[in-house]
């Protein structure tokens, strides 16, 4: 009978002693390892500016190790795949945008996945206006003459982009049919080329996102003609809306935010939502977006999935229309 005894109160410390370590690692504070933040664009732009000043934060303030990982290619769609095919444990997340979740969709008919079912939105971090900006030297001062120009002699005044089928080669597309106006683009490989042969006034115009840009602008080698947003940026307050040069309505904006896949658990998802939040209203990281010539914006994960699916229906018939496709 004591053995007995024995053997039960044996069994039952270990059957307690399993319970309370999966009750330990189940009650675990997140984040207990590194958080990998995968950057689906190189090095330098706009995307990945971001994203590193969003990953040291974390680090810096939260105590966070979230630790940048860039994986680009196509468009920005080769980094949201690696995130979609990632487990869905909180210690994988994307920085998505408006070109890779958006506009990427509709250009190559092959993607494994959908934005909107694949992918959990969990913190928008900044939107951005398009520019259109000019070398300081050119002879266009500002978008009127661009347009005069173009209507003088249709398909010779040129702008570069930051690629084929992006919202910034989109956002041209879109001017040049409500200015009706022919323009050629010259689709670069990233934004930095563009930059590069703006400056040297190989192309006629830069479209690019404000952030890619603003250095430039602001050491006077860009001169901006305008942002493409309804309301001026913060960042270059001087210069006028593509609406008030005379183009009723015109709003093209990029946006900016954290994804993790889906599956992630909603606890986790708001963990992280707080916390970038907290970020963003600070006033050091609002100073720091707004450098960069991006608005800080947070929302709550389900505002931030509204946006995503909004902007996915709408920018279907815009890519189509635009008769931009990548196979």
């Amino acid at each position: 009978m004591i053995k007995k005894l024995s053997a039960f109160f044996v069994t039952a410390a270990v059957f307690l002693s399993v319970i309370g370590t999966a009750s330990a690692q189940t009650t675990a504070p997140y984040p207990a390892k590194p958080i990998r933040l995968i950057v689906p664009f190189p090095p330098g732009g706009g995307t990945d500016i971001l994203s590193r000043l969003v990953a040291n934060k974390l680090t810096e303030v939260a105590h966070w190790n979230v630790v940048p990982d860039n994986k680009a290619g196509a468009g920005g769609t080769i980094g949201i795949t690696e995130a979609v095919k990632a487990a869905p444990s909180g210690y994988d997340m994307v920085m998505g945008q408006k070109d890779n979740l958006v506009v990427g969709p509709w250009l190559y008919g092959n993607l494994p996945w959908d934005p909107t079912k694949d992918l959990v939105a969990v913190a928008h971090v900044a939107y951005t206006p398009v520019v259109i900006a000019t070398a300081a030297n050119s002879r266009f001062k500002t978008l009127a003459d661009v347009v005069n120009a173009a209507r003088a002699a249709p398909d010779t005044i040129t702008y570069g982009s930051p690629g084929n089928g992006t919202t910034i080669h989109l956002a041209g597309n879109l001017f040049e049919k409500a200015a009706n106006i022919q323009v050629r683009h010259i689709p670069y490989k990233g934004s930095n080329p563009a930059l590069m042969d703006a400056l040297a006034g190989n192309v006629d115009l830069l479209v690019s996102s404000l952030p890619s840009a603003i250095a430039q602008i602001k050491a006077g080698k860009l001169r901006a003609l305008a942002v493409t947003s309804i309301a001026r940026s913060s960042s270059i307050p001087d210069v006028p809306t593509v609406a008030e040069s005379g183009y009723k309505d015109f709003d093209v904006a990029t946006w900016y935010g954290l994804f993790m896949p889906a599956g992630t658990p909603a606890a986790i998802v708001n963990t992280v939502n707080a916390k970038v939040n907290e970020l963003l209203a600070s006033a050091d990281v609002k100073a720091a977006i707004l450098a960069q010539g991006a608005e800080p914006q947070a929302m709550k994960p389900e505002a931030f999935a509204n946006l995503l699916k909004t902007d996915y229906a709408k920018w279907k018939g815009i890519v189509q229309a635009s008769g931009a496709k990548i196979e």
